[in-house]
């Protein structure tokens, strides 16, 4: 049973029962990410998650992080490009305790200058580690490149020299402008009482501030481009893009569906023709990015720099076989049996279902079942898979980004340019 409710200052709330477990999962999003920036502060929002956890007016960093150890140590935070979340999985008899601990957090942080400019130097190191990450680094970039300078593309930790001058009353301006009751959902899911949930949650997040802050940028336009990277590794590093659906278009499901058949599984096409059949790589997938107003589909693959030209290649002739032809009618029936048994296993797990609900309400402003879910994705055809690649999956829409030792090989620099 799932109930929605807003707290008294419109905090939205979604409150799913799920009797017979003994875990409860507790879920905070707020509308704000690095979408919601701009050039000079781009970043903040990825520090302001951060601070969240240093401390309040009732504890310290180090009780916090030994009064959640004490619950089950299961609480954490992640920013993406236009959201926030903090989150944690308890027993049901916790969660009193852990809507208390967060509610303090969202309530009463400090904002301490020192820890801030501690904090700073974890933030630089998480930096550079994304950028000792080729896979990683490759796949923002081509975000960056495509969105083109539209806050959509910015990355989210932002840039050295953001984070070096970010201020402390720069953090608390942002937080009292983002951080309001408007742009935030609460999900709980697991072994609870829908009531005594909402009352709980009123207690320790009702004097959260009202209000609504500034909306996304303007929509993005998507730019085919691409750039490659001097990298120092053993493999080259290669990320292709497409434009692609927002998360609330009707052809997400479409989407869903040729992803699972492109390189979303290891029965995929790109999987089994390129790394079983052909043995070029280890390392490959496809997946969606969906936004608030747009989206894109993007290939990953690292292999040997001899095997670049072929697995491009590869990849390309794969793309405009199944544009052109379609895939089969049992490559339909196999990726909605798939993707219905990931659903459906997924669900067992109270966090997954709090999430599940969360954006169900942030995107759809609704709670959507699985059944409804289910039943779009099983009206899916092959002509619409054919519709949406010849949309969205043209030649003259690709973008690409490439990582590796590219300056020592000319022959790598020459094909780059051919891409």
């Amino acid at each position: 049973m799932i109930t929605i409710r807003r707290l008294s200052n419109g905090i939205r709330t979604v409150i799913e029962t799920v009797p017979n477990v003994r875990s409860a999962a507790l879920g905070i999003y707020v509308e704000t990410g690095s979408a919601y920036e701009n050039e000079k502060n781009n970043g903040i929002s990825h520090i302001l998650e951060h601070m969240l956890f240093k401390g309040t007016t009732h504890r310290t960093a180090r009780e916090l992080a030994m009064q959640t150890a004490l619950l089950g140590d299961d609480m954490n935070a992640y920013t993406a490009k236009e959201l926030t979340c903090y989150y944690a999985r308890v027993l049901d008899e916790h969660l009193p305790a852990i809507v208390e601990i967060l509610g303090d957090m969202f309530t009463h942080s400090l904002f301490d200058e020192e820890d801030l400019e501690k904090e700073k130097g974890i933030i630089l190191d998480e930096i550079d580690m994304y950028e000792d990450s080729p896979e990683d680094m490759i796949q923002e970039q081509l975000q960056k490149l495509v969105w083109d300078k539209h806050p959509l593309g910015y990355i989210i930790s932002g840039t050295q020299e953001n984070v070096r001058a970010m201020t402390r009353e720069e953090l608390i301006a942002f937080w009292r402008e983002h951080y309001v009751a408007e742009q935030m959902i609460i999900s709980v899911a697991g072994n609870v009482e829908a009531e005594a949930v909402c009352e709980l949650l009123e207690q320790y997040f009702g004097s959260v501030p009202s209000g609504k802050c500034s909306v996304l940028a303007p929509m993005p336009v998507y730019h085919p481009k691409k750039q490659w990277f001097q990298k120092e590794t053993e493999q080259i590093h290669l990320c292709i893009g497409y434009p692609s659906v927002s998360h609330t278009d009707h052809r997400s499901y479409i989407l869903s569906i040729a992803n699972n058949i492109i390189g979303g599984s290891s029965g995929s096409r790109l999987f089994q023709q390129i790394r079983e059949e052909q043995g070029m790589c280890y390392s490959l997938y496809s997946y969606g990015s969906a936004y608030h107003q747009t989206g894109t589909f993007q290939i990953y693959c690292g292999m040997s720099e001899e095997r670049l030209e072929q697995v491009y290649q590869g990849i390309l002739d794969m793309m405009d076989t199944l544009r052109t032809q379609g895939p089969t009618e049992d490559e339909v029936h196999q990726s909605y049996s798939q993707i219905r048994s990931e659903l459906l296993l997924s669900l067992e797990n109270t966090h997954n279902r709090m999430n599940h609900n969360a954006r169900n309400l942030l995107y759809w402003n609704r709670a959507v079942s699985i059944d409804e879910i289910l039943e779009t994705l099983q009206k899916v055809t092959a002509e619409d898979v054919m519709a949406y690649m010849e949309e969205f999956c043209r030649a003259e829409q690709i973008s690409v980004t490439l990582a590796g030792n590219i300056e020592e090989h000319e022959e790598i620099k020459n094909l780059f340019d051919t891409f």
